[in-house]
């Protein structure tokens, strides 16, 4: 199990990005967590098998009909794996 730490910017709050991230992740059997920042951008943490995180990950671009994603930057973390997945 591998985890990466995502940053997604563009028109991600307001629209249901985070409750759509964790039902992609809960179908992916992934981990972790979604929540929103200060500057608009959305902070994911996912773990999980490296396939189901680039699934995820291609997602992430697309987002729920009304995101408008500009910039999706992944990168390893060294998190623990959490139990579950959560929207803070």
């Amino acid at each position: 199990m591998i985890c990466r730490r995502c940053v997604v910017a563009g028109k991600v709050q307001g629209v249901w990005y985070r409750a759509s991230t964790q039902r992609q992740a809960q179908a992916l059997g992934i981990t972790g967590y979604a929540r929103n920042l200060p500057d608009g951008r959305v902070e994911i943490l996912a773990c999980g098998e490296a396939a189901a995180l680039q699934r995820l990950q291609d997602w992430l671009w697309q987002g729920p009909p009304a995101a408008e994603v500009t910039d999706v930057h992944c990168t390893p973390a060294a998190d623990a794996a959490p139990l579950g997945f959560q929207t803070l």
